[in-house]
């Protein structure tokens, strides 16, 4: 369990004790409490009994993979998840942040750095809650076609399915069905959600719209749902529901 009085709390799941114990003293030394979980195979459970403010993940683990965590983890933890791992490839970052991950770290990345990535999610939290979950008392129902959008409960129903959707991608939904028919940017999408400026290179937001838009039946190559409006940002479609 965590100890009293300190900032954040962080379930760190690796299973190289001398790493962790370093890790985990450095952040501790920042305000950030850790708490070591070793396996892959329990590591939802422990993460949902500790309901910490940030999950940090390796990849490599035993009885179950970070990548598989992640893609289990997501739907049921609201908070930022982060990859902290020793693997190096633009694929498996690709693939984390597909599944869910908020940030794909390094392992040799310096220790000041990564506290204060960590620190940027921690703090983007609660901005991405404030701004982008529906306040239930004005919003209500959206409807387009077979699509319906239930800002109370948080449902999404497509073609009389129900789908299922993290936190993060349920906001982004909401954002963009909210304002159909108009042409949202990139730094607007990044603001409302992430609480963070568009500095032109981040393309987390390109990476949510595909996660998305793969959720939702929409065509990869030829979208018509959540439409691309190039050098201007996304379009959420009126007519591409029914």
């Amino acid at each position: 369990m965590f100890p009293p009085k300190m900032a954040y709390r962080i379930v760190f799941v690796e299973d190289d004790p001398e790493l962790a114990g370093l890790i985990s003293e450095f952040l501790g030394r920042h305000e950030m409490s850790v708490v070591v979980e070793p396996r892959g195979d329990t590591a939802q459970e422990r993460i949902l009994r500790e309901n910490p403010d940030l999950v940090l993940l390796d990849i490599m683990l035993p009885g179950k993979d970070g990548l598989t965590i992640c893609r289990e983890l997501r739907p049921v933890f609201p908070g930022p998840i982060v990859m902290l791992t020793s693997l190096d490839s633009d694929m498996n970052q690709i693939l984390g942040l597909e599944l869910g991950a908020n940030d794909y770290i390094l392992k040799t990345t310096p220790p000041s750095v990564l506290v204060a990535r960590l620190r940027a999610q921690l703090r983007n939290h609660k901005p991405q809650q404030d701004t982008a979950r529906p306040n239930p008392a004005s919003q209500r129902k959206l409807s387009f076609g077979q699509l319906s959008v239930d800002p109370i409960n948080r449902d999404v129903v497509l073609d009389g399915e129900q789908i299922t959707l993290s936190t993060s991608d349920f906001d982004l939904l909401w954002l963009l069905a909210s304002h159909a028919g108009e042409i949202m940017k990139r730094e607007t999408l990044l603001k409302h959600l992430r609480g963070v400026s568009y500095d032109g290179l981040d393309r987390s937001i390109d990476v949510a719209v595909s996660r998305l838009r793969k959720k939702l039946g929409d065509n990869p190559n030829e979208p018509f749902r959540i439409k691309t409006v190039r050098n201007k940002g996304y379009l959420f479609s009126l007519s591409g529901w029914d």
